[in-house]
């Protein structure tokens, strides 16, 4: 694969490269609409497949929060079309990679030293690109080590990517309303954490601690003497991509290995720890020869209050689902219904979110949930679509609930997505016996 010398860094070279990008989608739209005057059964699968071509092509050489944006988005599967989809999925371990002389200047910079000097054995051909970093390959001391190396410039442009892609994304999602901020200002916070890798050192030795006699889980060891502000040493482990496992794997069994260890995993540390791995995408995750997980990234970990991890996960117990009073007050203290709320607003959103947690809260309402469960996705697909193309949402304020369901939700749909890719029967509250 092709490397990157240079990354645009400053606010005008990547507001300049996102211009460029813009042209030519704009370009893609004067086509198709050229051929539908032509032809009125032609489709928006060629443009989608067009749009999504070109956007990935200008953020992966942008890399940053821009490209982190596009692996979030890839994860939507019951929103976003299937093109974007696949192309943008591509951010989770498919990107360009720095340059050898870029890497050795970035290690130059933060440790004073080129990684030839640091290590027994340096790979300079990266294994792995994603958005925020890039993974090589190293040996010390008769060890076999990762080393995670962040590029150049991403965190100072965090800030300013956010503010460029703010005005689309608050129409995208019908944000509207004087505090729309926070929600900004919870993506802004959480993407600059995961450009701290001091930080990130930190919560993986935490977390990895707290998990470790979770059956079937393992983790890397991290190395602090050779680890920095922008980059990570950890143990190499060997596996494939969750991804690959799935693709490939038709054993039932090991499938409902590899879930059940997944779900332990996520309902342990968010019952438990309150603390949770916000980032569920298969690039973060491998499998091992002998069916066990391995988490290797904990750049984005969230924080879960107890203000809001309380009626959370008391709507998902369907006696409180069913009960109007109990719903109504779990949302207002969600933020979902505000006070200030019309009664057109309060019956709108309180049936909208009554029907949306009477399905997603499914997986908790039984012993044992079966993620290869066709219909319960379909229906998660059909509620999708019903509320995207529905015109009284449009006619609201979309600025609902509170910050934290940002990561939270995100995390759930991640986890959900990964369960059914899986195709898993798990055990919902096995994570107990770990308490």
């Amino acid at each position: 694969m092709k490397t990157i010398d240079k990354i645009p860094t400053n606010k005008i070279q990547r507001a300049s490269k996102l211009m460029t990008t813009g042209v030519k989608v704009g370009g893609n739209y004067l086509k198709y609409y050229g051929k539908k005057l032509v032809n009125s059964e032609t489709t928006k699968d060629e443009l989608n497949e067009s749009n999504a071509e070109d956007i990935y092509d200008g953020l992966k050489n942008l890399k940053g929060s821009a490209l982190k944006v596009a692996q979030m988005l890839s994860m939507e599967k019951n929103i976003m079309p299937k093109a974007y989809v696949e192309k943008f999925s591509l951010a989770q371990f498919q990107v360009p990679p720095l340059s050898a002389p870029l890497v050795r200047k970035t290690f130059k910079k933060y440790f004073g030293d080129t990684p030839e000097s640091l290590f027994d054995t340096f790979d300079a051909e990266s294994v792995a690109a994603a958005s925020i970093g890039q993974v090589h390959k190293a040996t010390k001391d008769d060890k076999n080590l990762a080393v995670k190396i962040q590029y150049p410039g991403v965190a100072k442009s965090i800030s300013s990517d956010l503010a460029m892609v703010k005005p689309v994304a608050m129409k995208m999602f019908n944000i509207k309303g004087k505090d729309s901020q926070k929600y900004f200002k919870e993506v802004e916070d959480k993407l600059l954490e995961e450009t701290d890798y001091l930080l990130e050192v930190a919560q993986s030795k935490e977390i990895t601690e707290a998990c470790k006699n979770i059956s079937n889980l393992k983790f890397p060891k991290y190395y602090e003497e050779l680890s920095g502000e922008r980059i990570i040493t950890m143990d190499w482990m060997t596996g494939e991509h969750l991804s690959e496992f799935t693709n490939t794997n038709t054993d039932t069994e090991k499938a409902n290995r590899v879930g059940q260890t997944l779900w332990d995993f996520y309902m342990f540390q968010m019952h438990h720890l309150k603390r949770v791995h916000a980032d569920p995408h298969p690039g973060n995750f491998l499998v091992d020869k002998d069916a066990n997980l391995i988490a290797i990234d904990f750049g984005c970990v969230k924080t879960v209050p107890e203000e809001f991890y309380v009626p959370y996960f008391e709507l998902a117990k369907p006696e409180n689902i069913n009960n109007p009073d109990v719903f109504l007050e779990k949302m207002y203290a969600l933020e979902i219904l505000k006070e200030e709320d019309s009664p057109e607003e309060t019956k709108f959103f309180s049936e909208l979110f009554y029907e949306m947690l009477s399905l997603f809260t499914q997986p908790f309402h039984s012993e044992t949930f079966d993620f290869s469960d066709e219909e319960f996705f379909g229906k998660i697909a059909e509620l999708s679509t019903k509320y995207s193309k529905d015109t009284e949402i449009r006619k609201m304020n979309g600025n609902r609930g509170s910050k934290h369901f940002l990561y939270i939700n995100r995390t759930f749909f991640g986890l959900y997505n990964l369960m059914n890719d899986l195709g898993a029967k798990v055990e919902i509250n096995n994570y107990k016996k770990y308490l």
